[in-house]
């Protein structure tokens, strides 16, 4: 994961641990891909002030995530959904192909609304 992508996904995550400077800082550097002298302009402080809001931004995101954990957990929790998703595929070809079963049709069914409300869909 870039490191770009990974600290706009912490900023959804930790966030609101950030000084609104702060936050508003990093958004517009990693999310607006704005400049050190434009986000200095946006925020009326100098390059050097909208350096140190970045980096104090980050090292505050980097913490909260080694110690809480939650883009990990969420990332591996994407992943098992995908996994549990790539399986039913297999079963739902199986079906169609072998057994023609119309109990397995329904349990995919149940399985499959069950992943749309975890978002997965």
């Amino acid at each position: 994961m870039s490191k770009n992508f990974e600290v706009s996904a912490l900023l959804d995550y930790y966030g609101t641990l950030l000084t609104d400077k702060q936050r508003e800082a990093v958004e517009y550097y990693y999310n607006d891909d704005l400049s050190l002298g434009e986000i200095a302009e946006n925020l009326n402080i100098s390059r050097q002030g909208v350096r140190d809001s970045i980096k104090r931004g980050e090292l505050v995101l980097f913490e909260a995530e080694e110690k809480l954990g939650l883009l990990k957990n969420s990332n591996a929790l994407q992943e098992h959904l995908r996994e549990i998703r790539r399986n039913i595929d297999i079963i739902d070809e199986l079906n169609i192909k072998r057994y023609r079963s119309n109990d397995i049709n329904e349990s995919i069914k149940v399985i499959l609304k069950e992943l749309e409300a975890l978002g997965d869909l």
